[in-house]
This record gives C-alpha cells, sequence and structure tokens, in this order.
C-alpha cells in the first residue's frame, strides 16, 4: 500500500509541475483555460474559480490543461488557436521544460544531501583493461570514442549501451594534460564489457558544484532517455522491457523497499532519483513529433510559422485525436505487459 501512495505522489507532483508549465504560460498569454485537471478519467471532485474549473480525477496517472479553442475552430479572441503561432509555441513547449525544471531542482536536493560522482577514477581495479592501458586513480575522463563526458553516470551508461564493443577510446585528464588511449575492454561478471573502473565520490560539491552537477544530472537523464529510444529502435530491446503506470509503481516500492533498510535519507534519495529520471523522461518524451503529444502540436504551429499559413484546426485535431487512439492502445499493451512481468517474477 506504501509504494502505491508513494507512487501516486511522485507522479502527481511530476504531473502537476508539467501542466503548470502550460497553465502558467496560457495565462501570461491571455488565454482562457477551461479546467486544470489532476488525473485522467470521470471526475472525483472539482472547483470552479473564475473562468477555470479545477479537478481531481478519478486515476492518477496523469493530468490536462484544457484550454478554450484547443482542438478545434473558435472565434473568442481569447481561445488558444487565436493566438500568435510564437505565443502557442511557449504554451506547448512550457509542459515539458517545466519537467526539466523540477528536475534540476530536485537534482540539486539529491546532489546537495548525497554528494555529486565527477566523471574521475576513484578506483582501478587491478588487471583490467583500464589499468592495463595505464589510466590511474583521480584521473578524469573526458571522452569514450569521442562522446563527451561529464559525470560517471554517463561512463555507466556507456558501458550498458556497448555490451558488444570490446574496445573503446578514451581521453582523459592527468596533471592538467590530455591524453588518448585505447582499452580493450574485459567481460565482467555479467558478461557485459567493463572498463574496470570506480567512481570518486565528492560528498561535498560546494555551491556551485552543486549548481553544475544539478545541470549535469537532467542532462544525463535526457541523454540516457534518447540513447534508450535508440537502443529500442535498433532492436537491442523490445517492447517487454518497456514499463508502463504499473510497471513504475512496482519500481517505486522495489526502490524504496531496498533503501529504507539504510535510513530514511538514503530511502528520499533514492526516490527523488528516480523522480529525476520520470521528470526528465516525461519531458523528452512529451517532446517526441507523435500526435497527441506537446512535440506532435509543436510541429504543426512549425509548419504554421513556415508556410505562414495556418492549418486547419479541423483537420489538425482529427491527427491528435487518432494519435491519441494508438497512444492509448499502446498504453494498455504496456499496462498488461507490467501485470503479467509482475506475476512472473
Amino acid at each position: 500500500m506504501l509504494k502505491i501512495i508513494l507512487a501516486i505522489l511522485l507522479f502527481s507532483v511530476i504531473v502537476i509541475f508539467h501542466e503548470l508549465g502550460h497553465f502558467l504560460l496560457a495565462k501570461k498569454n491571455g488565454i482562457c483555460v477551461e479546467e486544470f485537471a489532476i488525473g485522467i478519467g470521470p471526475t472525483l471532485f472539482g472547483i470552479q474559480r473564475g473562468e477555470t474549473k479545477y479537478s481531481v480525477k478519478c486515476l492518477p496517472f496523469g493530468g490536462c490543461c484544457m484550454m478554450l479553442g484547443e482542438d478545434g475552430e473558435n472565434d473568442d479572441p481569447r481561445a488558444f488557436g487565436s493566438q500568435s503561432a510564437l505565443a502557442r509555441f511557449s504554451v506547448i513547449f512550457a509542459g515539458p521544460f517545466f519537467n526539466f525544471i523540477l528536475a534540476f531542482f530536485m537534482a540539486l536536493f539529491v546532489i546537495g544531501l548525497g554528494g555529486a560522482v565527477p566523471a574521475e577514477i576513484g578506483e582501478i581495479e587491478t588487471g583490467s583493461g583500464a589499468y592495463e592501458a595505464g589510466l590511474q586513480k583521480g584521473d578524469q575522463i573526458l571522452k569514450l570514442d569521442g562522446s563527451r563526458i561529464y559525470n560517471f553516470k554517463e561512463i555507466s551508461l556507456y558501458n550498458f549501451m556497448h555490451t558488444d564493443d570490446p574496445q573503446v577510446e578514451v581521453t582523459y585528464k592527468r596533471d592538467g594534460k590530455t591524453d588518448t588511449v585505447t582499452v580493450d575492454r574485459k567481460k565482467g561478471e555479467d558478461g557485459r564489457y567493463e572498463l574496470g573502473i570506480a567512481a570518486a565520490w565528492n560528498k561535498s560539491p560546494g555551491v556551485i558544484g552543486t549548481i553544475k552537477y544539478s545541470i549535469l544530472e537532467v542532462r544525463y537523464q535526457i541523454k540516457s532517455t534518447f540513447l534508450s529510444l535508440k537502443y529500442l529502435f535498433s532492436g537491442k530491446a523490445s517492447l517487454n522491457d518497456m514499463s508502463g503506470p504499473v510497471g513504475i509503481v512496482n519500481m517505486i516500492g522495489e526502490t524504496y523497499e531496498n533503501s529504507i533498510i539504510y535510513g530514511i535519507k538514503k530511502a528520499t534519495i533514492s526516490l527523488l532519483n528516480f523522480a529525476i529520471l520520470l521528470s526528465a523522461n516525461l519531458g523528452v518524451m512529451n517532446l517526441l513529433p507523435i500526435p497527441a503529444l506537446d512535440g506532435g502540436r509543436l510541429v504543426f504551429i512549425i509548419v504554421e510559422m513556415i508556410r505562414r499559413k495556418k492549418i486547419s484546426p479541423d483537420k489538425e485535431g482529427m491527427v491528435h485525436f487518432a494519435g491519441l487512439v494508438v497512444l492509448m492502445a499502446f498504453m494498455i499493451f504496456i499496462m498488461a505487459n507490467d501485470i503479467r512481468n509482475i506475476f512472473l517474477m
């Protein structure tokens, strides 16, 4: 029961912040917001304040900011479609952008409380590929195969994403000098190729360092989301590896149960790390150019800016409705897969 409550709280905060972005920019641009809702499905209760109804729906996995004339023709000067393309772009983009802002503020708390993990070698395994290539404790990793590295999580991500590549070109800095070596990675106990290095934990990065590594944490989460999508479409992962709300609830429960034994502080940091991942992931996924998502709506606005001619709201609405139907079917599939995986565990 506790993990369900924790999941609902995390989802609610993330979704509220996303919809708050749409809401605030809509209000700023003089757009009439008819309803601001948390959750989806039938309304449990709602309060009317001025022109806007604030509602709570029965299912906590979602939310909405319903604006006047958002999906159709409306001649009202305060309708969404009556605003300039730039104003509409800012309103739509604000939702995902607020997810990145939320992830940043949560990262500030996590790094300020638990420290940072720079891309620095804290320990090196004797006999590993990194050891044989001449890397040493204290070396700062700058690049892996030409890709810029900013924190140790990116090194772990590289190992995960390149399980079949035995060699990697490592650019590092030591005593102010930069050098590049080729490392022959060796397989670990799980059969994956590894560099054979461990992180150097920075428990007190300071105010500037905390801000820096919080920005880098959001960057990492955005990068990992895009790479995960690439990993999926390359065929290295299947749809069965994806998780929806049910699977996420289960993972939140496991995260809490595995960390609470080390105390409230550890559990809080673990849950916030999970929330950072979810918030950044939601921001990226919503920016994908898929109908019904924010990214799909942004595509129509960009096309309008290029053509200097507005696309028929009715036609656009039909495209987004079709996209919504496909997304709902996909969510049902993912949810069924989540339930199946839980019972198979």
